[in-house]
């Protein structure tokens, strides 16, 4: 039985690589560094920025990673956000899921402040019970302290609830919770990395994550 759906949302709503990357080239750029090629930057979309940086400057300086933050963050407040594309599907596959009668809540480990925007600009607020995301002083980007907080906030049923994402970072996240997982393929997470984090489920769209769902409850139905 499944009542509630947590969504990731970069690489499982919305394809924001033209936004994240071009940031990052923006924020490295600011600081003198040399950035990679948009294409190889892909590996950034979905993990907690700060780690990214981290690694894109080989180092752990505090004051360097802020900096960078900084940077990042001026372009994307502007203009980066919008530079984002919604999959094929995401609003009718969502409709059908709501019309099941599922609270649907939003966990992204992006910034709360950029992520309720975002959902407004698609159209896409509606269709959440509630928006979770990270504070902006790294507050809750860990995906498993996400998970736990929105549970304890909401107070959900594990047992009942299912987070969807396109990275191993959800379902790890997941399983730290021991809620059920499952991963879309047409995200920003490798076949490999998806399968070796061992999800419940894997879709390949969005609108096979609805149908599962509609047949779910036909067999199990929610009962109020």
């Amino acid at each position: 039985m499944i009542s509630n759906i947590l969504f990731d949302l970069d690489g499982t709503l919305t394809d924001p690589k033209d936004g994240i990357t071009r940031c990052i080239q923006f924020a490295l750029e600011q600081l003198g560094v040399a950035s990679p090629g948009v294409d190889q930057l892909e590996w950034c979309i979905g993990p907690p920025l700060r780690g990214s940086f981290s690694r894109l400057l080989n180092s752990k300086d505090g004051p360097l990673l802020d900096q960078a933050l900084f940077n990042y963050r001026k372009r994307f407040s502007e203009t980066g956000m919008f530079e984002n594309v919604i999959y094929p599907g995401v609003i009718p596959s969502l409709r059908r899921i709501k019309a099941a009668g599922i609270r649907v809540f939003l966990a992204t480990s992006k910034p709360k402040v950029f992520a309720k925007p975002i959902l407004s600009h698609f159209n896409l607020t509606p269709f959440f019970n509630a928006v979770y995301g990270s504070e902006l002083n790294g507050h809750l980007s860990d995906k498993g302290e996400l998970v736990a907080y929105i549970l304890d906030s909401e107070n959900l049923d594990p047992k009942v609830t299912l987070i969807v994402g396109d990275r191993s970072y959800d379902i790890v996240g997941g399983k730290k919770n021991k809620i059920l997982t499952a991963a879309v393929s047409y995200g920003y997470g490798t076949r490999k990395e998806l399968t070796s984090s061992k999800p419940d489920f894997i879709f390949d769209t969005i609108c096979d994550l609805a149908t599962f769902i509609e047949l779910y409850l036909f067999r199990f139905p929610i009962e109020y």
